[in-house]
């Protein structure tokens, strides 16, 4: 299966919509409305369009990643990072490592653009693969009671962490 890892078009952004409802419509820990998070996120000063990618084959878009701008904050201290927030894939490409594709390249291009880390929540046995620690071991909170072990950092630099510590304060369309 030949994968094209492209920026997110204008044009791709209902099939985007669509791709991202179906990947989370069985998923058991999701309030099943990222779509329209992504599309809160799409409108938002948190929104870096070159960091919204899709995978496409056979000239079907078959799965999307974004990362969005957050800050870390520790007292009068504010830190630039990123969070990943979805990847998305569909049902029947699943499995395929297509999402890891996109986490790759989603990396790789916040990396060009300067960017030294990404913070998620996301799955403790799924996103270590890619290089992911538990955030803590940074000094790194989540703003929310999750386990610890499902919040996690990625430094996309050496040391791209190295003296960052605090809270970190999502864009206010992750609340909506």
């Amino acid at each position: 299966m030949e994968l094209i890892i492209r920026k997110e078009r204008l044009d791709d952004l209902k099939t985007v919509f669509n791709l991202i409802e179906k990947a989370f419509e069985n998923e058991q820990i999701s309030d099943h409305k990222e779509q329209f998070l992504v599309e809160r996120l799409r409108r938002s000063n948190a929104f870096i369009p070159e960091l919204s990618m899709v995978a496409e084959t056979n000239n079907k878009i078959v799965g999307h990643i974004l990362l969005t701008k957050l800050k870390i904050k520790n007292g009068q201290n504010e830190f630039d990072s990123l969070t990943l927030a979805p990847v998305s894939v569909l049902p029947e490409y699943q499995g395929k490592g297509i999402g890891g594709i996109l986490i790759k390249q989603g990396h790789k291009k916040a990396k060009e653009l300067g960017f030294s880390s990404v913070i998620l929540l996301g799955h403790e046995k799924y996103y270590p693969k890619f290089g992911y620690k538990r955030a803590d071991q940074f000094g790194i909170e989540l703003p929310f009671e999750v386990p610890k072990e499902n919040c996690m950092a990625i430094e996309l630099v050496e040391n791209g962490l190295n003296g960052v510590s605090g809270m970190v304060e999502y864009p206010k369309e992750f609340y909506e």
